[in-house]
């Protein structure tokens, strides 16, 4: 069995390291990184160093590459790249992507699974989200700093028996997977709390903290994930019906000083994923009819300053 793991920042490079460390060269299940520049040849010399909060390793994974069209048919790809490189992740893999291959993505955003299909139609697509909070440190280094670490996946409308085997996999290596029937609900349930709060802490520039504890950014903020519900709802995902206050709370239990990544990216100047966040929910209500005036304001103000 071959598994891939596209993009190796944060996400890719905590649960690849995982999977690289568990399933050494010599075992009969291969795993191959695909990343880039720097990071990557540190990767090829050194193998990949992980810093979690659990202990630290380095993992060596059989293969480490930029040019994926080499490796030939894959089992297995696990997408963790930006939102914003889904499309060039995917033209980099149409010589490795067969009817067979499992295709899960762990990006932020919903419409991940629609976007990839477009793409491999025949292929088995997947969809998934990851509760966990890691960066790439240096070249070669990821560090996962905070975060339950869950792995939630699942088909969007198949029967899940037929990836049990997939679970297994994932959970030998130690990773907290957990295989899901309702995996959109699971997707958008992650989307309502992470959406509003990339757009309400980059357009003020501030904490999560700081963002609750003032009227006008807490209120934008309730406003926004009550838009996401309607839209969500629109669309006949199943949410709970207390999920506003539910996802208030989640963030209230967040650390003071607590930053979103699209504020950090922004901050930066760096590209952002507005138009996943932001940018998504504002397209859907036009869609659907669906009135979301604050989504509206938010994207239009960070358009102005926010790649």
């Amino acid at each position: 069995m071959k598994i891939a793991v596209a993009g190796i920042g944060g996400i890719g490079g905590y649960y690849g390291g995982k999977l690289a460390r568990y399933y050494t060269p010599q075992s009969d299940i291969e795993i191959v990184f695909i990343a880039r520049g720097e990071h990557m040849t540190q990767i090829q010399k050194n193998g990949l160093k992980l810093l979690t909060t659990e202990g630290d390793l380095t993992a060596t994974p059989a293969i480490v590459t930029d040019t994926p069209k080499n490796l030939g048919p894959l089992d297995l790809v696990i997408i963790c790249v930006k939102s914003y490189g889904l499309e060039g992740c995917m033209k980099m893999l149409e010589k490795n992507v067969e009817e067979k291959t499992v295709l899960l993505p762990l990006l932020n955003g919903v419409n991940n699974a629609e976007k990839i299909k477009t793409f491999f139609p025949k292929s088995k697509t997947l969809n998934g989200c990851a509760y966990i909070s890691s960066q790439i440190v240096s070249p070669g280094v990821v560090q996962q700093v905070s975060g339950s670490c869950q792995l939630f996946f699942g088909p969007e409308n198949d029967d899940i028996e037929a990836f049990m085997e997939l679970e297994e996999t994932l959970t030998n290596a130690g990773i907290k997977a957990q295989l899901k029937p309702n995996i959109s609900e699971v997707v958008w349930e992650k989307y309502i709390f992470i959406s509003p709060l990339a757009g309400v802490t980059t357009l003020f520039g501030e904490s999560f903290g700081t963002v609750m504890n003032r009227k006008e950014s807490r209120d934008l903020t309730e406003g926004l994930i009550k838009e996401v519900e309607q839209i969500a709802r629109t669309k006949g995902i199943g949410l709970a019906e207390d999920i506003v206050d539910a996802t208030l709370e989640k963030v209230n239990s967040f650390p003071y000083d607590t930053k979103s990544s699209m504020q950090v990216d922004c901050e930066k100047g760096n590209r952002t994923e507005i138009e996943a966040f932001t940018g998504y929910i504002a397209r859907c209500g036009e869609e659907l009819g669906v009135n979301i005036p604050l989504h509206r304001m938010v994207y239009d103000k960070l358009k102005e300053r926010c790649p």
